[in-house]
C-alpha cells in the first residue's frame, strides 16, 4: 500500500497544483467580469437619474427627493441611493442605507471640483460595497449637486467562493478516480502477479504438483523475473529438503547435539520465520555497583536463561522480558532494546518497564505467593489477593502489547516461559491468530484438587489453553494437567495425540525434560583454582557435599542441614573429616515467607554448627551470597557429594550442573525423589528429604562408595546428559513447533 501511495503521489500533486492555478485564473477572469458589469449597472442608474434630480435640486423639493431615492428601497443588491447639494449636504437618502451619512466622503469635493464621476470601493460596516457618484450640473456648467448609486459587493465573494467550491468538488472527485484507477492498474500489472508469484513460490518449495511452472507467460520485465525465481526455488527446494531430511535424521540419532547442529536443524525447520521468547527474567543485565560506581552486565544463574539462550543464538530473534537491572535503561536504544550476547550480537532483547507497584503486586504478589506455592505442594498456604490478580492480569497485557508489537506480518513464533504469563497466550491469539504460541511451564503441575484452590482457575486455564503447545518436565505434571482441564472446564481429550480440544483449537501437552550442556574439554577447572577455594573455605583433606540453590522452601534447606546433623551424630568419626558447603542466593526477600526463611535456616546452621564444632573445625559452610557460573563451577568440581533435596520441583539443574562438572567421573549425587531429574538419574541415590533418617544413611552410603562404583554411576549419568542435553531439549520442541505450523498451512481455508 505504501509503494502504491508514493506512486500515485505525484500525479497528486500535479492535478493539484494544476486545478489550483485554473481556479486562480477562473476566479480572477470571473470577479473582472462581475465588477465590470456592476460598474456598468451603477454607471447606467445614476445617468438615468440625473434630470430628475436636476429638477429636484432646482426646485429645492424635498418630497420628490425622497420620493425618487426610495424607488430604491427594493432592489435587488442595490443598496441605495443618495442625492447631495451643492454644499455635499444629503438631501435624500434611501432609509435601509440610512448610516451611510455618518460615513466621512472625501471624494465628494473632487467630484464637485472636477465636475467628473467618481467610482469605488468603500468599507462601510463589516463589508465593502461599490459606490458611483455622478456630478449634477446647471445648464451653465456650475455644479448643482450630485447622485450616489451604492451596490452591495457581497454577491461579488460569493460567486468567487462558489467557483473554489466548485473546484474543490471536481479535485476531490477526480482524486478518488485517479486513486481507484491506478490501484486497479497496479493490482493488475504488478500486484496480482507479484501475488500468484508469491502463492507459487510457497507452494514450490512445499512440493505441490499444481505449482511446478510458475504462473506467469508474459515476456516482459517481470515474466523474465519469474523465469530467474522459478530457477532459484528450483534450487532452494532441493537444498531445503535435503537439509530437512538430514536435520530430522540427526535429530533422531543417538549422536551429540551441539550448537551449530541446533542452529542447523531449527533453519531447515523454521527457515525465516520469527521467534519471540518471553519470560520474566531477562538473559542479560544491566547492574551499577553502588560501592564502585561501575556498571556490569550481568548473565543471571537461571535454568530459563540456560536453556533457551541456544535457541536464540542459533535462529535470531527477540527476547522480551522485565527490565530489572537498575542500569538498564542506560543501554537500550529509544525502542527500550539492545542486542546481546554483549559481545558477540546475536538476537535482540526487548525490555519491558514494570512499576514498584507492578512489581510487588504481579511477581512478589500473585506469580510467587500465589501460583508458585499452589504448584509446590510444600505445605505453604498460596495467598491469593484480588488486587494482586488486577496487577497480574495489567502487567499480562502489558507484555502482549509488546509482543504484538514486535511480530512481523508474516510466520512466527511465540515461545512463553513459565508461570508469570498464562494469560499471554489469548491475549496474543486475539490480535494474531495466526501466530504459533507455545508455553514452557518449569514448575510442578499439581493435580486437579490442588489447583482448584485458585479461585482464578478457569481464567488461567483458558489463558493458558490458548496455546498450540504447553510443555512440561515430566510426564506426570502433563498428566496432572490434562485431568485438571477434564475436570474444570468443558473440553475434550485426545488421549492418542495427548492434546485438548476446545472448539476448532487444538492444544497439545508434551514433556521436554529440560537439561543444560556438558562442558567442553577446554572448559576444565584448573587445579590452581581448585587449591584457591580449599584454603579460602579450609577444605583440604576434607570429605566435601555441597548444595546450591535460591533460598526457597521449596529447596529442602533446611531438611539436608537437619541431615548433615544426624549424620555427624551417627557417624561421630567423621567429625573433622566431612563439610558441607551450602551456597544460598537470597531470593524473593520482598515476600514474608522467604525472609522468615532465611532467619530460619541461619539459626539452623549456627545449631548445627555450635553442636559439632571442635577448634576451627564447623561441618556446615553457609556462602549466602549470589555467586556466577563460574564462582560455582570449582565447588562442583571439587565436591565429593552432591545434595539435591527439593521437597518439589519440576527437573532441577543443579544435578545436572554437579554430573555435568565431574569430568573425572567421580563423586557421589544425592537425589530427591520428588523432583523431575530422578527419572532421568536412576543412578543417583534416591532421598526422601522428609525422611531424615535414611537421608542421614544416605549421607553415609556416598561417603563409603568405592570409587570404581561412583566412576559407574556418574558415567552412566553424565552419558544421559551428554544425549539429552539442552541442544537436543531445544530441538525437540522446534520440531514440535514445525510440525503445528505446517498442519495449520495443510488446514482448508474457511
Amino acid at each position: 500500500m505504501r509503494r502504491i501511495f508514493f506512486f500515485i503521489l505525484p500525479i497528486l500533486i500535479i492535478v493539484a497544483a494544476g486545478f489550483v492555478v485554473f481556479g486562480m485564473v477562473q476566479a480572477r477572469t470571473d470577479e473582472d467580469k462581475l465588477m465590470d458589469e456592476l460598474k456598468r449597472k451603477a454607471k447606467a442608474v445614476a445617468e438615468s437619474m440625473e434630470l430628475s434630480v436636476q429638477a429636484v435640486l432646482e426646485m429645492h423639493n424635498s418630497r420628490n427627493a425622497n420620493y425618487l431615492v426610495e424607488k430604491f428601497q427594493t432592489r435587488d443588491r442595490l443598496q441605495g441611493c443618495v442625492i447631495y447639494d451643492a454644499e455635499s449636504k444629503i438631501v435624500a437618502i434611501t432609509e435601509r442605507f440610512a448610516d451611510w451619512k455618518d460615513k466621512p466622503k472625501p471624494y465628494l469635493e473632487a467630484v464637485f471640483r472636477d465636475k467628473i464621476p467618481f467610482s469605488g470601493i468603500e468599507k462601510f460596516k463589516d463589508y465593502t460595497v461599490y459606490s458611483y457618484v455622478l456630478p449634477v450640473l446647471r445648464e451653465d456648467g456650475s455644479a448643482l449637486g450630485s447622485v450616489e448609486i451604492i451596490y452591495d459587493t457581497s454577491y461579488v465573494l460569493g460567486r468567487l467562493g462558489e467557483i473554489w467550491k466548485g473546484i474543490s468538488v471536481t479535485l476531490i472527485v477526480l482524486f478518488i478516480l485517479i486513486i481507484l484507477a491506478s490501484v486497479i492498474v497496479l493490482r493488475q500489472m504488478f500486484l496480482l502477479p507479484v501475488l500468484r508469484l508469491t502463492d507459487w513460490f510457497k507452494g514450490f518449495l512445499r512440493g505441490e504438483e499444481a505449482h511446478h511452472r510458475h504462473p506467469l507467460t508474459d515476456k516482459d520485465e517481470l515474466g523474465k523475473l519469474a523465469n530467474e525465481v522459478e530457477q532459484v526455488a528450483l534450487s532452494l527446494r532441493v537444498a531445503r529438503r535435503a537439509i530437512v531430511e538430514d536435520a530430522q535424521t540427526q535429530l533422531n540419532k543417538e549422536e551429540v547435539w551441539t550448537e551449530n547442529k541446533l542452529r542447523s536443524f531449527i533453519q531447515a525447520k523454521l527457515g525465516t520465520s520469527t521467534m519471540l521468547v518471553v519470560s520474566n527474567r531477562e538473559p542479560y543485565m544491566h547492574m551499577a555497583d553502588d560501592a564502585t560506581g561501575k556498571i556490569l552486565c550481568i548473565r543471571p544463574a537461571s535454568g530459563v536463561v540456560t536453556a533457551i539462550g541456544p535457541i536464540l543464538r542459533a535462529l535470531g530473534g527477540t527476547w522480551i522480558a522485565h527490565g530489572a537491572g537498575n542500569a538498564d535503561r542506560k543501554f537500550v536504544n529509544s525502542k527500550d532494546k539492545i542486542g546481546v550476547p554483549p559481545e558477540d550480537n546475536r538476537y535482540i532483547l526487548r525490555r519491558v518497564w514494570l512499576t514498584k507497584d507492578e512489581e510487588e503486586e504481579y511477581y512478589y504478589g500473585f506469580s510467587n505467593e500465589g501460583l508458585w506455592p499452589l504448584c509446590h505442594i510444600t505445605h505453604t498456604r498460596p495467598i491469593f489477593s484480588e488486587k494482586d490478580w488486577d496487577t497480574y492480569q495489567k502487567v499480562n497485557q502489558k507484555f502482549a502489547d509488546a509482543v504484538i508489537e514486535e511480530l512481523p506480518s508474516g510466520p512466527a513464533f511465540v515461545f512463553i516461559q513459565d508461570y508469570h504469563f498464562t494469560l499471554l497466550p489469548a491475549m496474543i491469539k486475539a490480535k494474531r491468530p495466526d501466530v504459533v504460541v507455545a508455553l514452557f511451564w518449569h514448575i510442578p503441575w499439581p493435580n486437579p484438587e490442588v489447583f482448584s484452590v485458585c479461585p482464578y482457575q478457569k481464567q488461567i486455564l483458558n489463558g493458558m489453553l490458548a496455546c498450540d503447545l504447553i510443555g512440561f518436565h515430566v510426564q506426570y505434571h502433563c498428566n496432572n494437567f490434562l485431568e485438571t482441564a477434564n475436570r474444570l472446564l468443558e473440553c475434550r481429550l485426545n488421549t492418542e495425540k495427548f492434546s485438548i480440544v476446545r472448539g476448532a483449537h487444538e492444544t497439545l501437552v508434551r514433556a521436554f525434560p529440560i537439561s543444560i550442556a556438558l562442558p567442553s574439554p577446554e572448559d576444565v577447572i584448573l587445579e590452581k583454582e581448585l587449591a584457591k577455594v580449599r584454603k579460602e573455605h579450609k577444605l583440604e583433606g576434607k570429605i566435601v557435599a555441597v548444595g546450591v540453590d535460591r533460598i526457597d522452601y521449596t529447596k529442602g534447606i533446611g531438611e539436608r542441614i537437619l541431615a548433615v546433623d544426624r549424620f555427624l551424630e551417627k557417624n561421630p568419626e567423621y567429625k573433622k573429616k566431612f563439610v558441607f558447603v551450602q551456597i544460598g542466593a537470597p531470593s524473593r526477600t520482598h515476600i514474608k515467607r522467604y525472609h522468615d526463611l532465611g532467619g530460619e535456616i541461619d539459626e539452623l546452621v549456627e545449631k548445627v554448627n555450635w553442636k559439632h564444632s571442635d577448634g576451627d573445625y564447623k561441618p556446615i559452610i553457609y556462602i549466602k551470597r549470589h555467586l556466577s557460573t563460574e564462582e560455582i563451577a570449582p565447588f562442583y568440581a571439587l565436591a565429593d557429594i552432591c545434595i539435591v533435596s527439593s521437597l518439589h520441583d519440576g527437573m532441577n539443574l543443579v544435578a545436572k550442573e554437579y554430573v555435568a562438572a565431574k569430568q573425572d567421573e567421580t563423586g557421589v549425587l544425592l537425589l530427591s525423589c520428588f523432583t523431575g531429574a530422578i527419572r532421568e538419574f536412576t543412578e543417583a541415590i534416591s532421598i526422601n528429604p522428609y525422611a531424615t533418617e535414611e537421608f542421614a544413611d544416605a549421607i553415609r552410603m556416598a561417603v563409603t562408595m568405592s570409587p570404581e562404583e561412583q566412576r559407574r554411576r556418574m558415567a552412566a549419568m553424565r552419558k544421559i546428559v551428554q544425549e539429552n542435553n539442552v541442544y537436543r531439549w531445544a530441538g525437540s520442541i522446534v520440531s514440535e513447533l514445525s510440525g503445528i505450523r505446517n498442519r495449520d498451512h495443510e488446514k482448508p481455508s474457511a
